[in-house]
């Protein structure tokens, strides 16, 4: 059953909803009408929150983005000020619970950006919603002294996404990594991009 938030609009169930058929059923199982069925809505519900499957694509993306910007609490949120221990705490923190507690969302996440590549108009909405993510971390791996920004935050996206494909969808799907291990992974790729000034880029693991 989809996440029901306390006090959340019906278009947050529907997206919600569309977001667990997503991951229990694939693309071909989203649907209009099994969104209803699945949330318990009256037939037309959907349709009357997003008329077409492009807005319900849409719709979707957006709550996705919403979802996975609160895997973290405020005070788990790394502090700029922090250093590398902040960074990778936070990062490492956040990754781990895409594999556990939201590994829903995140194989919701990769069938929404398989079927952006056959759709150009969902491509720019889906993109639109991660620039998001990747601007809050190149302000952070800039904190850090990153002499190149763009380059770390390509490397550091891939390296966190090859990690939650292999162990969600891929040959490592049985082998889920602890905390620690995600974090010394992280601390190993973000030490490397500290300045030589940064406090912290030339700690040992903890």
């Amino acid at each position: 059953m989809p996440v029901r938030t306390a006090g959340g609009s019906r278009a947050d169930l529907v997206a919600d909803t569309a977001l667990t058929l997503l991951a229990d059923r694939g693309m071909r199982g989203l649907t209009h009408r099994a969104v209803d069925e699945t949330a318990g809505l009256p037939p037309g519900s959907t349709s009357n929150v997003a008329r077409t499957r492009q807005a319900l694509l849409e719709l979707t993306v957006r709550r996705l983005a919403d979802r996975e910007a609160r895997v973290l609490t405020l005070e788990e949120m790394p502090d700029p000020r922090g250093g590398l221990d902040s960074l990778v705490n936070g990062l490492a923190l956040a990754t781990h619970r895409a594999l556990t507690s939201g590994r829903e969302l995140t194989l919701a996440r990769y069938e929404l950006a398989l079927e952006a590549t056959r759709r150009p108009e969902l491509r720019t909405y889906f993109d639109a919603k991660g620039g998001r993510f990747r601007d809050q971390l190149t302000a952070l791996v800039t904190a850090l002294g990153s002499t190149d920004p763009a380059r770390h935050v390509l490397s550091l996206v891939a390296w966190a996404d090859g990690l939650m494909f292999s162990c969600v969808a891929g040959s490592y799907s049985t082998e889920v990594p602890s905390l620690d291990e995600v974090r010394a992974g992280l601390r190993e790729l973000l030490a490397g991009m500290s300045g030589p000034g940064e406090p912290g880029g030339s700690e040992n693991p903890s």
